[in-house]
């Protein structure tokens, strides 16, 4: 059945009501299942009027999407032993004042640090947090510049490497010289999978998370878990939300604070505002659920 696609003043599509079909097939290029061509293919293949368009306008427009402006280099380095390269690149956005303020690491998708990452450390900077989005990427010489080469190279990363890059960007941002030392972790995709292996590796020394769309963290981990947790789920997004049961069931074992909420027909991503998966009023309302 075909799909009503609204399109804004300049003609792009904006409306939600994306055939899912097309949505499925952009949820495998994301994670890297299939390629940008066959992804385009496959949705041109639909028979669907539009799909094509569908297809095209759900690749990122991240000039668009950007709400706090850049204006300065804000990226720094920092000693990361263990990881892929030993050392860490991360763009750290401080608030207005002189501190010290509480930290958030922002944690990027499966592609590197982007412009929609960085916009969000710019958002949560702007409401007082010090906020760094490390570059995963940064060993193999950064983010490309776009999204495709972005996550071949992740893909080609040592992961346990990578993920101890991650943990020690936590390490840096909780004992920066403007930090409370009271950390936040935030992330989307993978980078939600990896709050959630935060808190399961840095026990007490962690204040509070809010994954998105994150694949959950081992069971048997979920014991070291102290910080709150204030999951967000997409309603349909199968593959990451069937590994929530048997981790809530660990959460609730283990006493540890947490809440789950799924947002009814959402996309996974529907915080990315730089694709027509992102939904304003949801992501609005994740936000305001933060415990940290």
């Amino acid at each position: 059945m075909s799909q009503t696609v609204v399109k804004a003043a300049d003609g792009s599509i904006t409306q939600l009501e994306i055939d899912q079909r097309v949505f499925d097939l952009y949820d495998e290029y994301c994670h890297g299942r299939i390629d940008r061509r066959e992804f385009l293919s496959r949705a041109a293949a639909l028979a669907v009027v539009g799909s094509l368009g569908m297809a095209q306008a759900l690749l990122p427009r991240y000039a668009q999407a950007q709400t706090i402006s850049f204006t300065d280099e804000r990226y720094v380095t920092y000693p990361s032993p263990g990881g892929n390269s030993g050392t860490m690149r991360g763009y750290l956005v401080q608030p207005k004042g002189v501190g010290p303020f509480p930290a958030v690491l922002v944690v990027h998708e499966n592609r590197g640090l982007n412009p929609y990452i960085e916009d969000v450390a710019r958002r949560l900077a702007a409401d007082g947090f010090l906020a760094l989005a490390p570059d995963g990427l940064y060993p193999v010489g950064g983010y490309p510049g776009n999204d495709d080469d972005g996550r071949d190279l992740q893909a080609k990363l040592d992961q346990v490497k990578l993920r101890t890059d991650l943990l020690n960007s936590a390490r840096f941002l909780k004992t920066h010289a403007l930090s409370t030392r009271k950390l936040g972790v935030t992330g989307f995709c993978y980078g939600g999978g990896i709050v959630n292996y935060l808190a399961a590796t840095l026990g007490a020394d962690m204040q509070a998370g809010a994954p998105y769309y994150g694949v959950a963290a081992d069971t048997a981990s979920v014991s070291n878990i102290k910080a709150p947790l204030v999951c967000h789920l997409a309603e349909k997004d199968e593959r990451i939300n069937a590994t929530y049961p048997a981790f809530e069931a660990a959460l609730k074992a283990a006493g540890v604070d947490y809440q789950v909420h799924v947002y009814p027909g959402m996309q996974h991503g529907f915080h990315n505002n730089s694709t027509p998966r992102y939904d304003e009023a949801a992501a609005k309302l994740s936000f305001k659920k933060h415990l940290v």
